[in-house]
C-alpha cells in the first residue's frame, strides 16, 4: 500500500489547521453547511454531467484505488516468475506453461500464459496483449478525468456560493452589526471551492493518473517478457531484458556461493 496520498492530504489539511490556530481564528468558522453542501454535492453533480453515467460509476471505484495505491506495487516478484517461465519452456517446451495457468494470480500473464499454449501466433499474441493495454489504459484515464474535472468546477461552484451569500448580505443593510459575521460566512463557499479543488480532486485526479501509467508501463514490461518467453529465449536473455524495461524493479539474492541471483521456481 503507497499512503502517498492520504499522507499528502493530512500534511495539507494539518498546515491548513496550524495557521488557522496561529492566527486565532476557530475551525467552527470554517464548518457551515450549506456552503459545503452546495461546493460537494453541486460539484460532484457537475462531474457527473460532464460525462455518462458508467463513467462516474467507473470513476467512484476508482477512489479506493487511488488511496490504496494499486497499481504502484513492485514487479520485482512478477519479473522473477517470467524468469521461471522461460525457464520450464526452455526445459519442457510451451505447452508445459499451460499447468501455470490455473495458479497465476495475475489475470494478465495468466491469459498470456494460456495463449502461449494454445499455440497463438506470436504477432496475434502481441496485438492481443496490446488492446488489453489499451482498454485498461482507456479506462483509467476516464477515472482520473472525472475527479481532474471536478477540481476545475469547485472553485467557480465557490464563487456561486460566495455571490448568493453576498446578495443575503446586501438584503441585511439595515443591520450594520450583522454584516461583518455575514459577509464572513459568504465567503466561506469560496474557500471550500478552493480548498475541495486542490487538497482533494486534483490530488485525487493526479493520482488515478499516475497510477494508470505505472500500470501500463507494468502490462508493457509483462507483455515483453511473456513475448519472449513464446520466442525460446534463454532465461538470462529474458531477464536482462526485463531489467532493462524496469531497472527499478528489486533484485533476488544471489545463491550462497554464487553470484548468479536465485530462480523462481514454477510449480
Amino acid at each position: 500500500m503507497d499512503i502517498a496520498l492520504i499522507l499528502g492530504i493530512v500534511l495539507a489539511f494539518g498546515s491548513l489547521y496550524a495557521m488557522i490556530t496561529m492566527e486565532g481564528a476557530h475551525v467552527e468558522a470554517l464548518l457551515h453547511p450549506a456552503p459545503m453542501i452546495l461546493v460537494f454535492g453541486a460539484t460532484i453533480a457537475i462531474g457527473i454531467a460532464s460525462g455518462t453515467v458508467s463513467d462516474a460509476i467507473y470513476a467512484f471505484k476508482s477512489l479506493p484505488r487511488a488511496f490504496k495505491g494499486a497499481g504502484a506495487t513492485s514487479i520485482g516478484p512478477l519479473l522473477d516468475k517470467i524468469v521461471g517461465y522461460a525457464e520450464r519452456a526452455r526445459a519442457e517446451g510451451l505447452l508445459a506453461l499451460e499447468s501455470g495457468v490455473a495458479d497465476e494470480k495475475d489475470p494478465f500473464l495468466r491469459q498470456a500464459l494460456q495463449n502461449i499454449a494454445d499455440g497463438t501466433d506470436a504477432e496475434d499474441l502481441r496485438i492481443i496483449m496490446e488492446d488489453q493495454i489499451a482498454s485498461v489504459a482507456a479506462r483509467n484515464r476516464t477515472a482520473a478525468r472525472f475527479y481532474n474535472l471536478m477540481g476545475g468546477y469547485a472553485p467557480t461552484v465557490g464563487i456561486v456560493g460566495t455571490v448568493v451569500s453576498l446578495t443575503h448580505v446586501l438584503e441585511q443593510l439595515d443591520k450594520p452589526d450583522t454584516l461583518g459575521p455575514l459577509i464572513a460566512a459568504a465567503f466561506v463557499a469560496t474557500l471550500w471551492g478552493l480548498l475541495s479543488a486542490n487538497f482533494l480532486w486534483l490530488p485525487i485526479g493526479g493520482r488515478l493518473q499516475r497510477l494508470a501509467e505505472l500500470e501500463v508501463d507494468r502490462m508493457t514490461v509483462l507483455m515483453e517478457g511473456m513475448l519472449a518467453v513464446q520466442a525460446g529465449s534463454p532465461p538470462h536473455l529474458v531477464e536482462e531484458r526485463l531489467r532493462a524495461l524496469a531497472p527499478d524493479a528489486p533484485k533476488k539474492p544471489a545463491r550462497k556461493g554464487t553470484d548468479e541471483p536465485a530462480m523462481e521456481q514454477i510449480p
